[in-house]
């Protein structure tokens, strides 16, 4: 009798852990990184839809969630070539918002702390402008990197494997 359940065990334990093994290696195909990769763009993309022309307290968390999600794109096991060159390319983008963001949160600090006088509009002028640059910059350049990027993805994921 003892034998029997142990010939059952014996069995069960090599099905279970080749049935667990297929689930695994089948979860991780095309698809589900694309949708890997797209879940934390998208949470990305929605953090600076979410905060446009905040205020410094904002734009500085607004900067280190930024942070936060280039981290995390970074950390996705991504195995697809194709999708770790989209990778690299949406690590470049929210690295450099975040760069750009930090920039222009300094300039909002140093124009709330700007003396009413001749050196604190001096002052002001100059974070009006480090403001200007850094986010004109990044609009621009990372903006039109950032469309090409989604577009490419979405097509490249809608492709059958």
């Amino acid at each position: 009798m003892l034998t029997s359940v142990s010939r059952k065990c014996t069995v069960i334990a090599p099905v279970s852990l080749s049935i667990a093994l297929l689930v695994t290696s089948c979860s991780d195909n095309k698809a589900s990184q694309c949708q890997r990769l797209i879940k934390v763009v998208n949470a990305g993309t929605s953090l600076i839809d979410k905060n446009k022309g905040a205020q410094v307290v904002t734009s500085v968390q607004l900067s280190k969630d930024l942070a936060y999600i280039t981290k995390s794109i970074k950390e996705l096991n991504l195995k697809d070539p194709k999708l770790k060159e989209f990778q690299s390319g949406f690590v470049k983008v929210f690295q450099t918002l975040s760069e750009a963001i930090a920039k222009a949160a300094r300039g909002l600090g140093a124009a709330k702390t700007a003396e009413a006088s001749v050196s604190g509009r001096e002052k002001i002028q100059k974070a009006r402008s480090e403001i200007d640059s850094a986010l004109t910059a990044a609009a621009t350049t990372v903006g039109k990197q950032s469309d090409a990027l989604v577009k490419d993805l979405n097509k490249y994921c809608s492709q059958p494997e």
